[in-house]
């Protein structure tokens, strides 16, 4: 029960903060591009609970990755709805990365704290320091899945503002089966293997620098990997 709840208490906050953010974005830079709905809606807040799907947000704390309800956008309302759709979606993985590159930055800070094993300085680094970490991780995952370019995920809008209309219309019609061909896509298939997962891993490594070792360490802690 102790190692269940260090996980969930490691995981928790950059998790939500993840997601949050991500739909926040969407919804921030609909409304900027002229559709207020999420607003209208109450969902441009920063309160988690607004967001949460719940089988999402389990997916997220036991395989790494997760979706949360989706901001409403009506793309009727956006000026021009072809091409904003396109920034729009890109707002929710942009957000990610740069959530991401935070974390990097606040990772490589910790380090020039670092003190002897065992100080008190040292215990009470730890725990920031693995949320760190898992933080840089998450956000790397979910900004690479988001860009599936699958609908709904937000890849496959970008995509459909960048195809032609018919089809972009012929994309859509994929949308109601979108999450089960993604399941399918990524438990039945090698893509998460041989696609997702050295994308994930190289950006990481990219980003974490000299402090992979902390994130390759909060992996095993809390996924077992």
């Amino acid at each position: 029960m102790e190692s269940i709840l260090a996980k969930i208490s490691i995981m928790l906050v950059p998790a939500l903060l993840a997601v949050t953010l991500h739909e926040v974005a969407h919804g921030y830079v609909a409304e900027k591009f002229g559709d207020p709905t999420a607003r209208l809606l109450g969902r441009l807040t920063l309160n988690p609970v607004k967001h949460l799907d719940p089988i999402g947000t389990l997916a997220l704390l036991v395989f790494g990755f997760g979706w949360a309800r989706p901001v409403p956008v009506n793309y009727g309302n956006l000026r021009n709805p072809k091409k904003d759709m396109i920034w729009v979606a890109l707002a929710g993985p942009g957000t990610n990365f740069s959530l991401a590159l935070l974390s990097a930055l606040a990772l490589k800070g910790l380090s020039l704290l670092s003190v002897g094993p065992g100080s008190s300085l040292a215990m009470m680094l730890e725990p920031v320091g693995l949320m760190t970490a898992f933080s840089l991780y998450i956000n790397v995952i979910l900004g690479v899945f988001n860009l599936l370019p699958i609908p709904p995920l937000d890849g496959g809008r970008v995509l459909s503002g960048l195809l032609p209309q018919k089809q972009a219309a012929m994309l859509g019609r994929l949308e109601p089966f979108g999450f089960v061909l993604i399941i399918f896509l990524v438990f039945f298939t090698d893509l998460w293997r041989l696609v997702l997962s050295p994308v994930i891993s190289n950006l990481t490594g990219m980003l974490a620098g000299s402090q992979i070792f902390m994130v390759e360490r909060v992996i095993h802690f809390l996924l077992g990997r």
